[in-house]
């Protein structure tokens, strides 16, 4: 008989309102504050809460109940649950909810909620594929943090997105059992929760957490997000210890009986039910021997009541729940039916409900022939009352009948059965252990767990130690030294280098060609450029003449020759023959990326032309070719040149096109370097407001990204915002801080540069000795490239006018004076003024002229509005100090304009020194004109000479403006004027007599 029917029905089960009705005060706070959070999340505020406790508290209890209370608020739940098996797919907690979603929800209702994304979900949730036949790939992204973020970004939209049309509560159980990255991923979702409608309930045992486990990380980060929350679970206390056991036995139990059962169990809600249960089917819980309970000895620690449990159910039943505890907490039964051959099937669905019947395990809803044990120490206790051999003999039978089972798919459930075979290694030995490991890293790199690629690869090298060098050891370390690549810290880098090194000496002494090209192509390598350069030359030798791999090779090379080692000359020669392999292939994918990163090298080495000659060809060569990152790294070249040389107009259509292919991609904390540009171009032209809107957008993905606050803060300190201009400059000097102390690495020549330029706006110089420093950290690196070197000299030129320094004003324009004509790097201000700066301080005021007289005409043509009125300000200054016959005209004409210019865009601190000139020059301020419905002096301007009857293009040459502008302008006065056409426009000026101001 499986159950005493004599005794009375043990109630096990509770519910929140049970609980909450009996006043079980140990569950009431935290209930409350949990149903908090739910309200909260109904109503749009995301929320993350977390239940704690000691295993058996009853975290996924209450869980349950509080799904319960959820669906009865109108929300979906879905449940994902952590084991503590190795052989789990990694993100599996978020697999299972998400299939589950998936499996239920309509396909046009899926692809809407999913969009684009769908794609990257579809790689670690095949069901997606089978909802949504015609799913298009997105293209691979070579960055492998990028395309972990936008996979962590995709499931987040996509949970954001099934959130509004109902709440969502999603469970996490077990989380102290998650691979790290789900952790991670979780993380990416609770930065993202705030306006959602969702709740995430995780479960976790915090006695399982030390400062060395992934999850104390994930707490830590976790505990700063305002979403947050932490509820630790308690045990019963004596009374409600007392009130459990007469609710569930019907029996009064005495004081002394409480105390003991108590004293065993510290109130714990399984381990009481599991002790209740015991002495409930002993019989040693009824109303006639309740005087003799105070005698009985409650057995020590919940592992011995679960095993004397355990006891009471058949020896059948037994078997096969130790058989089931090794499969996992999960388990089937087409798995059992073939490990426990001398039990027919009846029988076996016999013992099964047995078990089910008794509470030990729990049939999983909607899953035919599935099963999970009720709890996780039901089976860690299983687990451990076999012997180390019985275990061992037992894992290498279940891992031979998986293999059967899974046919032609097993590999796909490598890391299944890479767990079993370890487990078995000392009956079945290492050899296929190692082969589903290998399986196992590859496919957790794939779906961008690095973390879990690395324990995979490592346990399958360490279990071949000793062993002579092979192809496998060789793919174990290719594997390796690829996730350390984008998982470890700096100090570990060179240990990925040395790895792949490893591995690269026996595909070369192998001839395997493709593997070890692949090697030297690896990212990590840009990392140490010696062993770069080393590994392409070795590389490089072992390719056929002329072939892909070659010209492939030659591709990074560029790369590592011109951006890495300043080694122009070496680079081109390498670009030529790469180019000329991919011509004579006709390979246009690889001339495309070849030129592009040719094109890169030129900018870097301050050839505009060249470069964006270059860039544009590998633009053109986009249409024919399927490489979207080089036409990126092409646009962003083609952006820079663009503007270095003053063409506005192709700037702006390439830093678009630009930012479209990277948000086409799903690229976004890529896509930052896009808004950089894009901010750029509109801080040119004086349009603040979406310059502001970029660098916003860019620093709210990556927020600590140099350039974006380098512009941010320019723009706040044009505008006079000095307090956040000053915090963005914070930020920049601590990322600075972070970078590579040899000064070869951007980060450190933006503050460079950018600290005087704010220095100059705003008359204040106290920051200059870390300008100063940084810049000389640049200049002051072997593998400096021209372009950083030109931005910290440009700091340097702007501290040396701040401070009236002669002698370094003398060195710094014998640097720069090369650079006439253009805009400076880091795109802050027109070559020729600050050329013009120095030869003022020099006490050259003739050469400052020329220099002003040319930035003017660059500046004007360029239609860099900010900059010019900047440059009358200066030309203004430089002018009053010569005081010859007719300067003081010309003085009050540039400052007029500068007024006129700053005045329109909002340029307080302009504005204010062009104010101070004009009421030391002895003339009343010329305080903008005031025109009819809110025109601009420029508009004016613009509007007379439409009046005169001047073209678009003419109005440009004599104003010397962009067309582009000219067309903006028009565009405002027919606006602003009502007017439709030109005719219109020149009647609304006569009406208004424009003509005579």
């Amino acid at each position: 008989m499986l159950v005493d029917e004599s005794v009375p029905a043990l109630q096990t089960s509770t519910s929140l309102e049970d609980l909450e009705a009996r006043g079980f005060v140990g569950r009431q706070r935290e209930i409350g504050e949990v149903k908090s959070a739910l309200e909260d999340a109904l109503s749009g505020q995301g929320r993350l809460v977390m239940l704690v406790g000691e295993p058996g508290i009853g975290k996924t209890r209450v869980a349950q109940e509080l799904a319960g209370h959820a669906e009865r608020r109108g929300a979906q739940v879905l449940w994902g649950r952590c084991y503590e098996e190795q052989g789990t797919p990694p993100y599996w907690p978020w697999v299972q909810p998400i299939r589950t979603y998936v499996q239920h929800r309509d396909p046009v209702h899926l692809q809407s909620e999913m969009g684009s994304a769908a794609a990257d979900i579809a790689e670690i949730v095949p069901e997606v594929k089978a909802k949504l036949a015609e799913i298009e790939p997105l293209p691979s992204l070579d960055n492998p943090e990028e395309a972990r973020f936008r996979l962590f970004d995709s499931i987040s939209t996509f949970l954001k997105n099934a959130a509004q049309s109902k709440p969502l509560m999603l469970v996490l159980d077990d989380l102290h059992w998650a691979d790290q990255p789900s952790l991670l991923l979780l993380q990416f979702l609770a930065r993202q929760l705030g306006e959602s409608r969702i709740l995430v309930l995780c479960c976790y045992r915090d006695v399982e957490i030390s400062r060395q486990h992934p999850l104390s990380d994930t707490l830590a980060a976790l505990s700063r997000e305002s979403v947050f929350q932490r509820h630790p679970l308690l045990g019963l206390n004596r009374e409600d210890t007392a009130r459990f056991i007469e609710w569930a036995t019907g029996v009064k139990p005495l004081p002394e009986v409480v105390e003991n059962i108590y004293a065993q169990t510290e109130g714990n809600p399984f381990f009481l039910v599991e002790v209740v249960k015991l002495l409930s089917e002993r019989g040693e819980l009824n109303t006639e021997s309740v005087s003799s309970l105070q005698s009985i000895k409650v057995p020590v620690g919940v592992r011995e009541a679960i095993g004397q449990r355990l006891n009471r159910r058949s020896q059948r039943c037994n078997q096969m729940l130790t058989v089931a505890a090794l499969i996992g907490r999960q388990f089937s039964l087409a798995l059992l039916v073939k490990l426990i051959e001398d039990l027919p099937r009846d029988s076996l669905l016999a013992v099964i409900d047995e078990a089910i019947v008794s509470g030990v395990i729990e049939e999983l809803p909607e899953q035919v022939g599935r099963y999970q044990f009720s709890h996780a120490l039901i089976q860690e206790t299983l687990v451990n009352e076999l012997s180390v051999g019985g275990r061992a003999r037992l894992h290498a039978q279940i891992a031979q009948e998986l293999v059967e089972l899974y046919g032609a798919q097993a590999d796909a459930h490598a890391p299944e059965l890479a767990r079993h075979f370890a487990a078995a290694e000392a009956v079945v030995g290492t050899d296929r252990f190692v082969h589903y490991s290998l399986l196992s890293g590859e496919q957790e790199l794939a779906a961008y767990a690095w973390e879990e690629a690395i324990r995979h690869f490592q346990q399958a090298l360490d279990a071949k130690e000793g062993q002579p060098m092979d192809a496998e050891t060789a793919a174990l370390l290719f594997g390796l030294g690829r996730a350390i690549a984008v998982n470890a810290e700096a100090h570990l880098i060179s240990d990925g280098i040395d790895v792949l090194m490893r591995a690269f000496d026996f595909y070369a002494e192998t001839d395997d060609v493709l593997s070890a090209v692949a090697i030297a192509q690896s990212p990590i390598l840009m990392n140490n450029y010696g062993a770069a350069t080393v590994l392409f030359a070795r590389a490089f030798q072992l390719a056929p003449p002329n072939s892909y791999e070659a010209g492939s090779l030659l591709t990074r090379y560029v790369e590592a020759l011109g951006m890495h080692e300043a080694d122009y000359t070496r680079a081109m020669e390498a670009s030529s023959q790469g180019l000329a392999i991919a011509r004579r292939a006709q390979d246009t994918t690889l001339e495309m990326a070849t030129m592009a990163q040719a094109a890169q090298v030129e900018r870097f080495h301050l050839h505009p032309r060249e470069g964006l000659d270059k860039s544009v060809r590998a633009v053109e060569l986009a249409s024919l070719a399927n490489d979207p990152f080089s036409e990126i790294l092409a646009r962003g070249v083609a952006t820079g040149c663009a503007i270095v040389l003053g063409d506005l107009d192709g700037a702006r259509d390439h830093a678009t096109a630009m930012l479209s292919l990277e948000e086409r991609l799903g690229a976004r904390r890529q896509s930052a370097r896009a808004l950089w540009w894009n901010a750029e171009v509109s801080r040119l032209v004086g349009d603040w407001r979406t310059a502001f809107e970029y660098t916003r957008r860019g620093l709210e993905t990556y927020a600590g990204h140099p350039r974006l606050l380098s512009t941010r803060a320019v723009l706040e300190c044009e505008l006079g915002e000095q307090a956040q201009c000053e915090s963005h400059l914070d930020q920049l000097l601590e990322v600075m801080r972070l970078a590579s102390p040899d000064g070869s690495d951007y980060r450190v020549s933006f503050p460079a540069a950018v600290i005087p330029l704010v220095g100059r706006i705003t008359g204040i110089a106290d920051r200059l000795d870390d300008a100063k420093e940084a810049a000389e950290i640049v200049l002051s690196s072997p593998s400096v490239k021209p372009l950083q070197a030109l931005t910290a000299r440009t700091g340097l030129a702007l501290a040396a006018v701040q401070q009236g320094d002669i002698p370094a004003a003398k060195e710094q324009y014998a640097a720069l004076a090369s650079q006439r004509h253009t805009m400076l790097p880091g795109w802050l201000m027109d070559s020729d003024r600050l050329l013009g700066l120095l030869s003022q301080t020099m006490g050259n005021i003739g050469q400052a002229v020329v220099h002003f007289e040319d930035a003017l005409a660059f500046c004007g043509k360029a239609g860099y509005r900010p900059d010019l009125a900047w440059t009358c300000c200066d030309y203004a200054d430089a002018l009053s100090q010569l005081d010859s016959p007719g300067d003081h005209e010309r003085v009050i004409t540039l400052l007029d304009e500068s007024l006129a210019i700053s005045t329109e865009l909002g340029m307080r601190l302009l504005m204010d020194r062009i104010t101070a000139r004009q009421e030391n020059l002895g003339s009343r301020p010329a305080a903008p004109a005031t025109y009819p419905d809110g025109l601009t002096p420029r508009e004016v301007e613009v509007l007379r000479l439409i009046a005169l009857g001047k073209s678009n293009r003419e109005i440009a040459e004599e104003l010397v403006v962009s067309l582009n502008t000219v067309f903006r302008h028009v565009s405002h006065i027919f606006s602003k004027a009502g007017a439709t056409n030109r005719v219109e426009a020149a009647a609304y000026a006569a009406r208004k007599h424009l003509f005579l101001g």
